[in-house]
């Protein structure tokens, strides 16, 4: 059978962001279909020649709405951003190389405003539906993202991540979603959330996939993903606050999934961490991101609080209330808490926990602000820590019946052990059947 061309299957993606009955006007905030078109030719031109730029060359992809494309205005999912953002004198560095690469960019994807819940609802541009049961939510903040890949508007999706944003709408949707090691991939022209705790990093159908965006956008040589032998690998359960009040379906999927692991070869063992009690004791003064969020939108908060999503502008306010002393002793505490999780997970390969605690809510029932608030939570207490303690992790789908809610898996493994983690990621999927 004729491979069909990067041309045939950018028209395929088109067709379906352009449906008036698919999630396409939600999911995609801008499209560019003609350059996409004049993109998809010079990658079949090049195939046809026997040319190829790397492993994202003819792959089409999209980018979340908050990173610049020159001569755009960056909306970050905000209509005020939308009415006074400047157009970027250029595309974000990750926008460069993904094109470089032979990428063919087709959209901008919808996103929570700010990128500042873990939900996914916009109320300004609509609120994509999950791909799995269109009543509920995608996950966020990259809930564009997850709908694009799941429904086939794209290959690959490009998000972000600063407390789960890349994970969580990859695991309610039944995708993979990695978040790297902070520093190997450039945040440069993307609207910021938390300069801290910022990520860049893709959603996909696949591990590999994953493996492949990730390379381009880090400057790296991408090599294919081996598969790590599961057996003898040391994988950690993260006992007590992870594993506290999950859904019965989380809690069923990941007990079975640790079984798996068990009848593989993996020496599980079931790890109690204290540092995630010093996490919270550090959050409870307000946490890194709500007062650097603060700091960017200080204006837009004095001028325009009325016009922003309020679920998003109440997190906003309450970073304003958190003092200059608690902010320093926040970052100065995390930075030691950094130094002793790297050390405490230098005897295990992998540390596991359900991605969220939760399915994917109802758009009815995160309608209601205090529902919301406390999904939000729900969806974001597990990845959330990946980022305070500077790791990488990715989620990958557990297997499910016919029918049920998709239930992510969350290997999470120490800053620069990207790589590997993608290796054990790629076996764990073999031993999933995916």
């Amino acid at each position: 059978m004729t491979k069909p061309s990067c041309r045939d299957r950018l028209e395929q993606a088109l067709t379906r962001i352009a449906d008036p009955n698919g999630e396409g006007p939600r999911a995609c905030l801008t499209v560019y279909a003609d350059k996409a078109r004049a993109a998809a030719d010079a990658a079949d031109a090049r195939g046809a020649g026997g040319v190829s730029l790397g492993p994202l060359d003819g792959v089409i992809v999209t980018i979340k709405d908050l990173f610049d494309v020159a001569g755009e205005g960056t909306r970050a999912g905000s209509r005020i951003l939308a009415e006074e953002a400047t157009p970027a004198v250029a595309d974000a560095l990750v926008v460069q190389r993904l094109r470089a690469a032979g990428a063919v960019i087709v959209a901008k994807t919808n996103m929570t405003e700010f990128a500042f819940s873990g939900i996914g609802a916009n109320p300004h541009f609509g609120t994509p539906a999950n791909p799995r049961d269109r009543a509920r939510v995608p996950g966020g903040s990259s809930s564009g993202a997850a709908v694009a890949v799941a429904d086939g508007m794209c290959d690959i999706a490009i998000g972000t991540d600063t407390g789960g944003s890349v994970r969580v709408p990859a695991a309610l949707c039944g995708l993979v979603g990695f978040k790297p090691s902070r520093q190997r991939v450039p945040t440069a022209g993307a609207f910021p959330l938390s300069r801290t705790l910022d990520s860049v990093g893709p959603i996909a159908n696949s591990v590999e996939d994953c493996a492949k965006a990730d390379a381009i956008m880090a400057g790296e040589t991408f090599m294919l993903v081996e598969s790590i032998a599961l057996g003898g690998l040391s994988f950690g359960v993260a006992e007590g606050m992870p594993l506290d009040r999950l859904d019965d379906a989380v809690a069923a999927a990941f007990v079975s999934a640790i079984a798996r692991f068990d009848r593989a070869g993996v020496r599980v063992s079931h790890e109690i961490v204290p540092l995630f009690d010093d996490m919270a004791a550090v959050n409870a003064k307000g946490g890194i991101s709500p007062p650097e969020a603060c700091a960017i939108h200080r204006d837009r908060m004095a001028r325009r609080a009325g016009d922003m999503d309020p679920n998003v502008r109440v997190r906003i306010e309450r970073g304003c209330a958190v003092t200059e002393a608690d902010y320093a002793d926040m970052m100065r505490e995390r930075a030691r808490l950094v130094r002793a999780m790297d050390t405490r997970l230098g005897a295990i390969d992998v540390l596991l926990m359900p991605t969220a605690s939760i399915v994917a809510p109802t758009i009815a029932e995160v309608a209601d602000p205090k529902t919301f608030a406390a999904r939000n939570a729900a969806v974001l207490r597990n990845t959330s820590i990946v980022n305070f303690f500077d790791l990488c992790a990715i989620s990958v789908p557990l297997p499910r019946a016919p029918g049920a809610l998709p239930v992510g898996l969350m290997l999470i493994a120490r800053n620069g052990q990207d790589r590997r983690l993608l290796g054990i990621a790629t076996a764990t999927m073999q031993l999933f059947g995916a």
